[in-house]
């Protein structure tokens, strides 16, 4: 069982930065989105569960696009296997808490940034504490693990939180066939139709491909490349492997079969445990999903 370390640092938006340094650094944003989108973006609490391959660089974006309070909730520590992905792995960081280290490069994007570090994992046991019923304008769920993913899917949706959810990661090498879809039209992508099975069974959520989640899900439409395991680092497209139906999009037959594993040696998730990565999709997806979270803030006003 993990301890929660809760820290908040940083100023409050209305502090910190002189206003004319606050609108260098922002105004291309500004200039972008709008004054008051701005406004809203400075205001704006975004939670990011998750600060690894995608998260960190959600977290990175939403930074230098001015938003105001983030909450990183993530208990691991940089390690050198994070390093072909991870923004804020470096030889200097290695060994020092995710959240904590991303937390150190928020605070020189922008020292006005309310940021609160949790290093704790969300589950299925925790997730009103971690989420809380008002404390988020948005949250983003960038976790591999299916029932912290549920949890805070059921918990959004019962409060009306805004979230959008992240697909696996791994295994993949072309960012431009990355998508955003409701999560029951999801497709090659087992980990989020694992999840939409258990939503289906265990909570309620709607059958079919017609009857929306309302949850926004960021994803690619790449085939996997599984490795090789034991003749070196080559990687072979196999979609078969992924459980044949599970491919499809999300319909009934998809997640029946999503109950198995999406191969024998069980590798799946955005931890891109087992596969290969690159971080030309990893960033990607986490670009993509601080873009939708932008854009949802900027219609608000």
């Amino acid at each position: 069982m993990s301890t929660t370390a809760d820290n908040t640092t940083g100023a409050s938006a209305d502090a910190g930065l002189h206003d004319i340094d606050y609108d260098r650094r922002f105004g291309g944003v500004a200039r972008l989105y709008g004054a008051r989108a701005l406004e809203r973006f400075r205001n704006a609490r975004v939670c990011v569960v998750g600060v690894g391959g995608v998260g960190s660089w959600i977290v990175e974006a939403l930074a230098r696009s001015a938003i105001g309070h983030i909450t990183m909730i993530d208990l691991d520590n940089l390690a050198e296997s994070n390093v072909n992905r991870q923004i804020h792995a470096l030889s200097d960081t290695l060994g020092k808490a995710k959240v904590t280290a991303l937390r150190e490069r928020i605070m020189l994007i922008n020292p006005t940034c309310v940021v609160t570090e949790v290093e704790d994992f969300v589950d299925p046991g925790n997730v009103a504490q971690m989420i809380g019923t008002d404390r988020f304008d948005y949250v983003v769920d960038a976790v591999d693990n299916v029932p912290a993913k549920v949890a805070m899917m059921v918990w959004c949706r019962d409060h009306k939180i805004p979230l959008v959810t992240i697909g696996s990661a791994g295994g993949q090498i072309d960012p431009t066939m990355i998508e955003i879809r409701d999560l029951c039209r999801t497709e090659q992508e087992p980990l989020l139709a694992k999840v939409r099975k258990r939503l289906r069974s265990q909570h309620g959520f709607p059958r079919g491909t017609k009857n929306k989640f309302h949850i926004d899900a960021v994803f690619s439409t790449e085939p996997l490349r599984f490795p090789e395991f034991g003749e070196g680092e080559a990687c072979v497209i196999d979609p078969a492997a992924a459980g044949g139906e599970d491919m499809d999009i999300g319909g009934d037959a998809a997640d029946m079969a999503a109950a198995q594993d999406v191969t024998q040696g069980g590798v799946t998730g955005l931890n891109c445990a087992g596969f290969g990565s690159a971080m030309v999709v990893t960033a990607s997806f986490g670009l993509v999903a601080a873009s939708h979270v932008l854009k949802k803030l900027a219609q608000q006003t």
